[in-house]
């Protein structure tokens, strides 16, 4: 099924985003005010337990069935020299996904969560976006749809990664077009380039970003020039979990960069995602504060891969349980509140 056959459903669906459950977060409130605790004393656990509730719709929110999707993809600009590695490694990783063998394999693992790698047309890179758009209209609607065929309506919680050499230079275009600032300011050492590459990496974004200029008029052509089909199908994933009210948590700075431009269009795309983490790439807070977000987690992590949003999965499950579980000042027999 293509979730997006056409730019019109991809705009249409942008344009009527559904909203969070206001009864479900009055009543979780509710529940939050009856358990046994100082209100407030679990900090930020409480608020994740409320934010799951306002868009599984009920007081007492679960994750009994939760998916991490990594989307991978290849870039025709790497041939500037923007990666420490070259554009075999997103194949080679790939397959170590599929062996089971790689971080997020494990870390996936010890957070309940079932993993779906979608590989796109590795053999084939996006166009080289300082002289052409990244993708023509039929590749980028193509994956999108590629995103969204991955979220299915049984599921309680979504993640979502990436694996794609290079890809944290098309992160900083898409965030520099998005939401401003100098191509500078968005680059960082992605795989680990040193200065000289870093400089590389700049070059490449200015160029970017003067050529297509003021084409990237609408958030769909930001994604089509500007991005890659492993970042327009985390795009298409979120965008597709918002329309079945599925509570999405980010990754890293790629990730993140992908729903900028429908951000900067449509600011509350991200009302149903949670920050997983905040990634040692220093582009990546830059963005979460333009969308708003904050991190559960900082650990200094910059591997990708939906690793981040996969540890942080754990401390929604905590939170979730002591929402949960815990009596309430009437079941406990206690009088009155703490």
């Amino acid at each position: 099924m293509s979730h997006f056959a056409s730019r019109a459903a991809f705009e249409t669906a942008l344009a009527n985003l559904p909203a969070a459950d206001d009864a479900a977060i009055a009543a979780a409130r509710a529940r939050q005010a009856e358990l046994t605790k100082p209100p407030g004393s679990l900090g930020r656990l409480e608020d994740i337990a409320i934010f799951m509730a306002s868009w599984q719709g009920h007081d007492r929110p679960v994750i009994e069935r939760g998916r991490t999707a990594i989307f991978a993809g290849n870039h025709g600009f790497v041939v500037h020299g923007v990666s420490a590695f070259p554009a075999s490694v997103t194949a080679a990783m790939v397959g170590n996904f599929a062996a089971g063998g790689a971080a997020i394999n494990a870390l996936a693992g010890m957070a309940g969560l079932d993993l779906k790698v979608v590989a796109l047309d590795l053999e084939r890179p996006t166009a080289d976006f300082t002289i052409a758009p990244a993708m023509d209209e039929a590749e980028c609607l193509a994956a999108l749809s590629a995103g969204a065929e991955i979220v299915t309506p049984d599921l309680h919680i979504l993640t979502v990664g990436e694996m794609g050499i290079g890809n944290t230079t098309a992160a900083a275009a898409l965030c520099a077009r998005s939401f401003g600032g100098s191509a500078a300011e968005w680059v960082g050492p992605g795989t680990g380039v040193d200065s000289s590459g870093i400089a590389r990496k700049v070059a490449v974004v200015e160029r970017a970003l003067a050529h297509h200029g003021t084409a990237c008029e609408t958030p769909f052509e930001t994604l089509r020039r500007l991005g890659g089909r492993e970042i327009a199908a985390i795009a298409g994933a979120i965008l597709r979990a918002r329309q079945l009210r599925i509570p999405v948590v980010l990754d890293g700075f790629i990730t993140c960069a992908a729903i900028a431009p429908l951000a900067a269009a449509a600011p509350g795309i991200t009302d149903h995602c949670i920050a997983g983490h905040c990634s040692a790439e220093p582009g990546h807070r830059r963005v979460l504060e333009r969308l708003g977000l904050s991190p559960i987690l900082a650990l200094d992590m910059r591997l990708g891969e939906g690793s981040g949003a996969a540890v942080a999965v754990s401390v929604i499950r905590s939170a979730l349980a002591a929402h949960a579980q815990m009596a309430t000042f009437a079941e406990a027999g206690v009088a009155g509140e703490l």
